[in-house]
């Protein structure tokens, strides 16, 4: 059993899904909509009412080639949206930074949830804020190069660095969820092969977080543009279940949702 907020997560027993809420202007997918307050929260509920678990509010790209945003700029664009968020939603609130500064305002803000795409490793305070705060951690799969000698061995020994940095800062064991990182710091066939490899994950005994979602491994398989990856994202999220993984993170949420609920009814007997 997990906690986050106030809500009680029984992993194993279901697969959670994590809404995407990005508040920036520059996002590879919705880039724009979503980054002034009351679409942001219009967008959330919506969410919540197709079958999110979870909302994940990002105020900084990921995308290739994006423009960094500085901290002062991050902090202004997710704030003032968990801020208002925390006080009309139920479900738990997600910050997606790799920014310790950033994460401790939000969670001053009302979230609960830290969800590092560089897996604690690129700022030094991160494990700190998560230690200080004792809320839950998504810690990524991600690194500065494609150079790996036996990739998923990599994969799985870059992850246990990062697990190492959580514990050592004082992140409880029961805090951490490990994310493969599907699109980062990897080829095509390299997001392939680790999407067909993710039960080697349960090796390191952590819920899992699959983040496909309209991805350009999908767009790239189908060759098809952003807007046109949801049957191919859903496909991801029922393999990611097939293979041990206990959340998704997607844009698309009412077609995800029930993709997991009749996977959970296979798999999860």
């Amino acid at each position: 059993m997990m906690k986050i907020g106030n809500k009680n997560f029984d992993i194993g027993k279901k697969t959670f899904v994590m809404g995407i809420l990005n508040v920036t202007p520059d996002s590879f997918s919705d880039g724009g909509r979503f980054n002034h307050i009351e679409n942001a929260v219009k967008h959330a509920k919506e969410m919540i009412e197709a079958g999110a678990d979870i909302i994940d509010i990002g105020g900084e790209s990921t995308r290739p080639n994006h423009i960094p945003v500085d901290e002062d700029e991050e902090i202004t664009r997710v704030v003032s949206v968990i801020e208002v968020l925390s006080k009309e939603i139920e479900v738990p609130i997600s910050i997606d930074t790799y920014k310790g500064r950033v994460a401790e305002l939000a969670i001053k803000a009302g979230a609960n949830l830290i969800n590092d795409v560089w897996g604690f490793k690129k700022d030094p305070y991160m494990p700190e804020v998560a230690a200080k705060y004792q809320v839950p951690c998504c810690i990524m799969h991600n690194r500065e190069n494609k150079v790996y000698g036996d990739f998923i061995r990599d994969v799985l020994k870059d992850l246990k660095e990062s697990i190492d940095i959580a514990l050592q800062a004082g992140v409880k064991s029961e805090n951490i969820i490990i994310d493969p990182g599907i699109g980062f710091a990897k080829s095509y066939d390299q997001n392939l092969m680790l999407m067909n490899n993710l039960e080697k994950l349960k090796e390191l005994n952590y819920p899992i977080l699959l983040g496909t979602s309209r991805k350009s491994v999908i767009g790239t398989a189908l060759n098809l543009p952003v807007e046109e990856r949801v049957e191919g994202t859903v496909a991801t999220s029922v393999i990611g279940i097939m293979k041990g993984c206990d959340f998704v993170r997607v844009h698309d949420v009412l077609e995800n949702k029930r993709a997991c609920v009749m996977a959970d009814a296979i798999v999860r007997r």
